[in-house]
């Protein structure tokens, strides 16, 4: 993530990635399972675990990939 974004957006994005790797761990997959589900690779979902570089398609990917509403997953 860019380092002149608002510190509220850089901590929203962190939160983000709980959210996602907590329903991950709910549904007993690892990321290369989870990676693989949601037609990316393992390194993205890294990244988007850790708050890093989230895109809209990566959550629309991966709240289809956990069979989950995006409103679900973004809380």
């Amino acid at each position: 993530m860019p380092d002149d974004q608002p510190e509220w957006i850089r901590l929203a994005c962190q939160r983000q990635g709980v959210r996602i790797r907590e329903a991950r761990e709910h549904a007993n997959l690892t990321q290369e399972k989870l990676a693989e589900r949601a037609q990316m690779s393992r390194s993205t979902i890294q990244r988007v675990e850790a708050g890093e570089g989230i895109k809209l398609t990566h959550l629309l990917l991966i709240a289809r990939a956990l069979e989950m509403r995006l409103v679900d997953l973004a809380g």
